[in-house]
């Protein structure tokens, strides 16, 4: 049975990532569907050479997408390289590929077991960012149906707990990734998300549900260099030394924050409230006359 948690008193931040590992945009609010968040990890880059998913997990030949931002307008998606005004993403290949120095197209939807090379933290630590380690091959999205480039659940969370334990804050919480940072209250432990797997979280006025489904694992990501924001070899050294916790399939891994499945979706707001668990019949429409009946 499926039990319920209350993971905070509020909704810090909201972030999209409209490309596969480029930097994406605060949000004052989201749609989420059992899909995910709308617009995220919408598209992604492609080696023209492997055809394999573009992913900074592999830093040696992908961390300048770190470099690059893409934002979410009227118009649609645009890409901003360094130093480069902002183009479609219809238009980006050719620019991207001449930064990175090998050749990308663009996917809009993911492929079915469609994978991304991704190189063991450790081994980048010790050897360095150019060392030419090799990378093991994961199959993303595993746990998220439709098309988007998510590498396992459609939604991805952390706490303020997890964050200042690490020592980064709400404004760094761009080298996690999230989706969603939860607001803990002082005292909550860090890691707290470890002891929500399998748990109902509950959040805004439309009654979003998210079942967390495990503990995210940490590749080299979060070390590296985010445009502006310099590397951080410590963010994945505290997880190995302080959090490295079992991840359903994947083994004992260091971890910081957690996915989740969509159980009823709608519009999250910053600054929303978790939501108590409503009666189950209530959730299912029903009214007072039936739980009567």
């Amino acid at each position: 049975m499926t039990t319920r948690t209350h993971a905070a008193g509020r909704v810090a931040a909201l972030f999209r990532y409209p490309v596969k590992s480029m930097l994406g945009e605060t949000c004052a609010t989201v749609e989420v569907t059992p899909l995910g968040v709308g617009g995220d990890r919408r598209y992604a880059f492609i080696d023209n050479r492997s055809g394999r998913v573009a992913t900074a997990k592999n830093p040696r030949l992908w961390r300048g997408l770190l470099q690059c931002s893409a934002a979410t307008g009227p118009g649609g998606v645009t890409v901003t390289l360094p130093a480069a005004r902002p183009v479609p993403i219809a238009e980006a290949a050719a620019p991207l590929s001449e930064l990175l120095g090998r050749p990308v197209h663009l996917a809009e939807e993911r492929a079915a077991g469609a994978v991304v090379e991704r190189s063991d933290p450790v081994d980048v630590l010790a050897h360095g960012l150019d060392a030419d380690i090799e990378a093991e091959l994961l199959e993303i999205a595993e746990g998220t149906p439709g098309g988007a480039f998510v590498d396992h659940s459609p939604v991805h969370l952390v706490t303020t707990a997890t964050l200042d334990a690490v020592g980064l804050g709400t404004a760094e919480a761009l080298r996690y990734r999230p989706n969603i940072v939860i607001e803990t209250p002082p005292g909550c432990p860090p890691f707290i998300e470890n002891d929500w797997v399998g748990r109902t979280i509950g959040f805004g006025s439309d009654g979003i549900e998210l079942r967390a489904t495990l503990p995210t694992p940490r590749c080299s990501v979060p070390t590296l260099q985010h445009g502006e924001v310099g590397r951080s070899p410590h963010s994945v050294r505290y997880l190995l030394e302080h959090n490295r916790v079992e991840a359903a399939g994947f083994g004992v891994l260091p971890c910081a924050g957690l996915y989740a499945e969509v159980l009823t979706g709608g519009v999250l707001r910053a600054g929303d409230a978790e939501q108590p668990q409503r009666p189950l019949r209530q959730r299912m429409g029903l009214g007072r006359a039936a739980d009567q009946a």
